[in-house]
């Protein structure tokens, strides 16, 4: 589990703004790590896939949350059984369109907190398993 911090002042955003900063931290954050970025909001019937990467020869399906508060809890924990359904679906079409299911895959979350002094980036690897 990575854990960082990035810069970046989100006062008086709505959540559409937010949720496309923090995507594009997440991103940065990622291309950071290693990841190599394949897709960004990859959207099909079932639903979408906030990024899809490759990391050490995986492909990643990757959830990105971000909370000013703990208020409603950690952002990680909003992924919850019926989102990671939701995203399992997601992930198996894109296999199948790319011709990809031979391949490994795994399912992360990057979770973000807004904090004045500057964001805290966490990854977590193997977040949750298939699930449908």
């Amino acid at each position: 589990m990575a854990d960082a911090r990035s810069t970046g002042d989100l006062s008086g955003s709505n959540n559409i703004e937010k949720g496309k900063k923090g995507e594009d931290i997440a991103a940065a954050y990622l291309q950071k790590e290693g990841y190599r970025i394949v897709e960004r909001n990859y959207r099909c019937l079932y639903g979408e896939i906030d990024i899809i990467a490759m990391d050490a020869g995986d492909i990643v399906f990757i959830e990105v949350k971000s909370r000013k508060s703990d208020n409603f809890g950690s952002p990680e924990e909003a992924v919850g059984i019926i989102k990671q359904r939701k995203i399992s679906k997601v992930a198996l079409n894109y296999l199948q369109e790319k011709k990809l299911t031979e391949h490994n895959a795994r399912f992360d979350i990057v979770a973000i907190r807004f904090v004045p002094r500057g964001n805290r980036v966490k990854i977590i690897k193997n977040a949750f398993d298939l699930s449908y």
